[in-house]
């Protein structure tokens, strides 16, 4: 056997069990899910499941309420996110050696127990409204049980990794660079622009992905914390199948829901299909 075949051979073996497994944990559940869904209560097939997500009034809500929280939660993270990156990249002091020591903070605690300390903290009767009741609001505008509990949830969970990432983006943007650009006069506005977005432009696309799919997938937070309607998906989800028992609508919804990842990660891959086509010409 020549020495060409082996490395082949090599790399096949490399790369297969990478591959085997993407396939019995991810393809083929995928697929299960889509057959699923398409049959109806005579056992044939059609897309009866389907129309029902869109023809019923609550799965409509449910999945409108889903999109909403999922874009507002994505840009309202990215952009702490980004906030918090370019600072502690470009600046110096106390308090950027005390966000960066403490930020990753939240990625250690469990889920559960984040959700009822918001619980606890953000409740009709938790330690924000008792505080503001002895400075003389009656209320505390409703939170918890609410859309914004959930969004709030979200950043919680999401701004420390996504933070992560666009630091280390941005700490590979050369200082000399940046010096160049203030030296012939541009201000930080226009270097923000021309130089340090596209720079980290790969990873915000990243960012983004990591975000959308994490928020349109979750089920703890928008569980302990959401109304109960609408629903995200995950709770409706979980609802169809435990309650209802309805097996044929959960993997509708399961594979509606993989339908919306996909959409933003092709945008993903898209841009870097087509940046590797120009580095290449």
């Amino acid at each position: 056997m020549s020495r060409q075949a082996k490395r082949g051979l090599l790399g096949i073996s490399l790369v297969l069990p990478s591959f085997l497994i993407l396939v019995f944990i991810v393809v083929l559940p995928i697929i299960g899910s889509l057959k699923e869904s398409l049959t109806n209560d005579g056992g044939g097939y059609d897309l009866s499941n389907y129309k029902f997500l869109f023809t019923d009034k609550l799965m409509r809500s449910n999945i409108i309420f889903t999109l909403e929280i999922t874009v507002i939660s994505s840009l309202l993270v990215l952009a702490i996110s980004y906030v918090l990156a370019v600072y502690m990249r470009f600046n110096n002091g106390f308090a950027v050696r005390w966000i960066r020591r403490m930020y990753m903070i939240p990625i250690f605690i469990p889920t559960v127990i984040t959700t009822y300390g918001l619980m606890q903290l953000l409740g009709n009767h938790g330690w924000a409204a008792r505080i503001l009741y002895h400075l003389g609001q009656d209320s505390l505008p409703r939170i918890i049980y609410d859309m914004k509990g959930i969004i709030i949830a979200n950043l919680w969970f999401n701004i420390p990794f996504t933070t992560m990432l666009l630091g280390s983006a941005l700490s590979s943007v050369p200082d000399s660079v940046i010096e160049s650009a203030k030296d012939v006069g541009a201000g930080r506005l226009r270097i923000f622009w021309r130089l340090i977005l596209p720079l980290t432009y790969k990873t915000l696309l990243v960012a983004v992905t990591f975000v959308f799919m994490g928020v349109i997938g979750s089920f703890t937070a928008p569980y302990l914390v959401g109304p109960n309607a609408p629903q995200m998906l995950g709770v409706s989800m979980e609802q169809v199948f435990g309650v209802f028992q309805d097996r044929q609508l959960a993997a509708a919804l399961a594979f509606f829901t993989f339908l919306l990842c996909s959409f933003i990660g092709y945008f993903y891959v898209l841009s870097m299909i087509k940046e590797e086509g120009m580095r290449r010409s």
